[in-house]
């Protein structure tokens, strides 16, 4: 498992475990980021992510992307 911040970009992943506060993983899953699912990096813009999750492109922050274990 490796955190969604090091996957390869235009790479399928599928989503391993969420971490984080009670508040932190509700969102995420809000969001579609839910154990199971996939998801695929679509590019890195400051350090910040584009994900694309659910046929939607959704931005995350780094520090919310590390969360995300794949």
């Amino acid at each position: 498992m490796i955190p969604l911040t090091y996957a390869d970009v235009g790479t399928e992943q599928i989503i391993r475990k969420v971490g984080g506060s009670p508040e932190v993983k509700k969102h995420l899953e809000d969001l579609g980021f839910v154990v199971g699912g996939s998801v695929i990096p679509v590019s890195e813009i400051g350090g910040n992510l584009i994900i694309k999750v659910k046929e939607s492109r959704v931005a995350l922050s780094r520090e919310m992307a590390q969360k995300i274990m794949v």
